[in-house]
Protein backbone atom coordinates (compact mmCIF):
# COMPACT_ATOMS: atom_id res chain seq x y z
CA UNK A 1 0.00 0.00 0.00
CA UNK A 2 1.45 3.37 -1.03
CA UNK A 3 1.09 5.79 1.90
CA UNK A 4 2.16 9.42 2.13
CA UNK A 5 1.79 11.62 5.19
CA UNK A 6 1.77 15.41 5.29
CA UNK A 7 1.44 15.29 9.06
CA UNK A 8 4.56 15.97 11.11
CA UNK A 9 3.21 14.00 14.09
CA UNK A 10 2.45 10.88 12.03
CA UNK A 11 5.26 9.28 10.05
CA UNK A 12 4.62 6.86 7.18
CA UNK A 13 5.92 3.91 9.21
CA UNK A 14 3.48 4.69 12.04
CA UNK A 15 0.61 4.97 9.57
CA UNK A 16 1.60 1.69 7.92
CA UNK A 17 1.59 -0.05 11.33
CA UNK A 18 -1.79 1.51 12.20
CA UNK A 19 -3.33 0.24 8.96
CA UNK A 20 -1.80 -3.25 9.20
CA UNK A 21 -4.37 -6.02 8.84
CA UNK A 22 -6.72 -3.93 6.71
CA UNK A 23 -7.42 -4.63 3.03
CA UNK A 24 -5.38 -2.76 0.40
CA UNK A 25 -7.02 -0.32 -2.05
CA UNK A 26 -5.53 -1.79 -5.23
CA UNK A 27 -3.32 0.76 -6.97
CA UNK A 28 -4.81 3.74 -5.10
CA UNK A 29 -2.49 5.85 -2.97
CA UNK A 30 -3.31 6.81 0.62
CA UNK A 31 -2.61 10.43 1.59
CA UNK A 32 -2.83 11.59 5.21
CA UNK A 33 -3.39 15.33 5.60
CA UNK A 34 -3.86 17.57 8.62
CA UNK A 35 -7.34 18.96 9.26
CA UNK A 36 -7.50 22.19 11.21
CA UNK A 37 -10.59 22.85 13.32
CA UNK A 38 -11.91 25.73 15.39
CA UNK A 39 -14.09 24.19 18.09
CA UNK A 40 -13.77 20.42 18.11
CA UNK A 41 -12.19 17.66 16.03
CA UNK A 42 -14.27 15.60 13.62
CA UNK A 43 -13.94 12.88 10.98
CA UNK A 44 -13.14 13.71 7.37
CA UNK A 45 -12.01 11.58 4.45
CA UNK A 46 -12.37 11.44 0.69
CA UNK A 47 -11.99 8.84 -2.04
CA UNK A 48 -10.91 10.57 -5.26
CA UNK A 49 -11.64 8.16 -8.09
CA UNK A 50 -10.20 10.40 -10.82
CA UNK A 51 -6.92 10.88 -8.95
CA UNK A 52 -6.89 7.26 -7.74
CA UNK A 53 -6.22 8.17 -4.13
CA UNK A 54 -7.79 8.03 -0.69
CA UNK A 55 -7.37 11.14 1.46
CA UNK A 56 -7.61 10.82 5.24
CA UNK A 57 -7.76 14.08 7.20
CA UNK A 58 -6.41 13.78 10.73
CA UNK A 59 -7.64 16.41 13.24
CA UNK A 60 -4.70 18.63 14.15
CA UNK A 61 -3.88 19.30 16.93
CA UNK A 62 -5.12 15.89 17.94
CA UNK A 63 -7.09 15.41 21.13
CA UNK A 64 -9.53 12.61 22.02
CA UNK A 65 -13.10 13.27 20.87
CA UNK A 66 -16.50 11.66 20.47
CA UNK A 67 -18.40 11.51 17.18
CA UNK A 68 -21.96 10.44 16.39
CA UNK A 69 -21.86 7.84 13.60
CA UNK A 70 -25.11 7.18 11.70
CA UNK A 71 -24.98 3.56 10.55
CA UNK A 72 -28.53 2.62 9.57
CA UNK A 73 -32.03 3.93 8.94
CA UNK A 74 -35.51 2.56 9.55
CA UNK A 75 -38.65 3.72 7.85
CA UNK A 76 -40.84 5.80 10.17
CA UNK A 77 -44.42 4.55 10.61
CA UNK A 78 -45.91 7.68 9.04
CA UNK A 79 -47.16 8.48 5.54
CA UNK A 80 -44.47 9.48 3.07
CA UNK A 81 -40.75 8.78 2.97
CA UNK A 82 -39.54 9.52 6.48
CA UNK A 83 -36.72 7.74 8.24
CA UNK A 84 -35.41 7.29 11.75
CA UNK A 85 -31.60 7.30 11.71
CA UNK A 86 -29.83 4.86 14.01
CA UNK A 87 -26.54 6.04 15.45
CA UNK A 88 -23.81 5.33 17.94
CA UNK A 89 -21.60 7.69 19.86
CA UNK A 90 -18.02 6.57 19.21
CA UNK A 91 -15.00 7.65 21.24
CA UNK A 92 -11.81 8.23 19.27
CA UNK A 93 -9.01 8.22 21.83
CA UNK A 94 -5.97 7.78 19.57
CA UNK A 95 -4.79 8.78 16.10
CA UNK A 96 -4.76 5.08 15.25
CA UNK A 97 -8.52 4.81 15.91
CA UNK A 98 -9.25 7.80 13.68
CA UNK A 99 -6.94 6.59 10.92
CA UNK A 100 -8.40 3.08 10.86
CA UNK A 101 -12.01 4.29 10.96
CA UNK A 102 -11.50 6.80 8.14
CA UNK A 103 -9.52 4.33 6.06
CA UNK A 104 -12.14 1.58 6.33
CA UNK A 105 -14.93 4.01 5.50
CA UNK A 106 -13.16 5.31 2.39
CA UNK A 107 -11.91 1.84 1.43
CA UNK A 108 -15.50 0.61 1.21
CA UNK A 109 -16.30 3.50 -1.16
CA UNK A 110 -13.36 2.28 -3.27
CA UNK A 111 -14.52 -1.33 -3.08
CA UNK A 112 -18.08 -0.49 -4.15
CA UNK A 113 -16.89 1.47 -7.18
CA UNK A 114 -13.73 -0.28 -8.33
CA UNK A 115 -14.44 -3.92 -7.43
CA UNK A 116 -18.23 -4.23 -7.55
CA UNK A 117 -18.84 -1.55 -10.21
CA UNK A 118 -21.53 0.09 -8.09
CA UNK A 119 -22.18 3.66 -7.09
CA UNK A 120 -20.01 4.52 -4.12
CA UNK A 121 -22.47 6.72 -2.23
CA UNK A 122 -23.57 4.18 0.38
CA UNK A 123 -22.67 6.31 3.41
CA UNK A 124 -24.61 4.26 5.96
CA UNK A 125 -23.04 1.00 4.74
CA UNK A 126 -19.55 2.57 4.83
CA UNK A 127 -20.10 3.88 8.34
CA UNK A 128 -21.50 0.50 9.44
CA UNK A 129 -18.46 -1.30 8.00
CA UNK A 130 -15.98 1.09 9.62
CA UNK A 131 -17.83 1.06 12.93
CA UNK A 132 -17.87 -2.74 13.16
CA UNK A 133 -14.25 -3.24 12.15
CA UNK A 134 -11.93 -0.34 12.99
CA UNK A 135 -10.83 -1.82 16.32
CA UNK A 136 -10.34 -5.35 14.97
CA UNK A 137 -6.83 -6.59 14.18
CA UNK A 138 -7.69 -8.00 10.77
CA UNK A 139 -10.51 -7.27 8.33
CA UNK A 140 -11.45 -9.71 5.55
CA UNK A 141 -13.83 -9.79 2.59
CA UNK A 142 -16.32 -11.72 4.75
CA UNK A 143 -16.58 -8.62 6.95
CA UNK A 144 -17.28 -6.55 3.84
CA UNK A 145 -20.11 -8.87 2.78
CA UNK A 146 -21.66 -8.61 6.25
CA UNK A 147 -21.61 -4.80 6.08
CA UNK A 148 -23.15 -4.76 2.59
CA UNK A 149 -26.04 -7.01 3.61
CA UNK A 150 -29.19 -5.16 2.53
CA UNK A 151 -27.28 -2.40 0.74
CA UNK A 152 -29.00 -1.59 -2.56
CA UNK A 153 -26.41 0.54 -4.33
CA UNK A 154 -26.93 0.90 -8.07
CA UNK A 155 -24.57 -0.08 -10.84
CA UNK A 156 -22.31 2.64 -12.24
CA UNK A 157 -23.17 3.48 -15.87
CA UNK A 158 -20.55 2.12 -18.31
CA UNK A 159 -19.87 5.65 -19.52
CA UNK A 160 -18.59 6.69 -16.07
CA UNK A 161 -16.46 3.58 -15.59
CA UNK A 162 -14.64 4.21 -18.88
CA UNK A 163 -13.59 7.73 -17.83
Amino acid sequence: MAIRSQLDALRVGDARRALAGLPAPGDYKVLIKPMRYRKSPSLSGLCEFDERRIILRMPEPFRPFDEVVYHSARRAPVPGMRFIWLSENVSFRTRRDVLRFLYLHEWLHWYLREVLGRRAMAEAACDRFALRNFRRREVTLDDVQAALQGCRSQLVPELLLAA
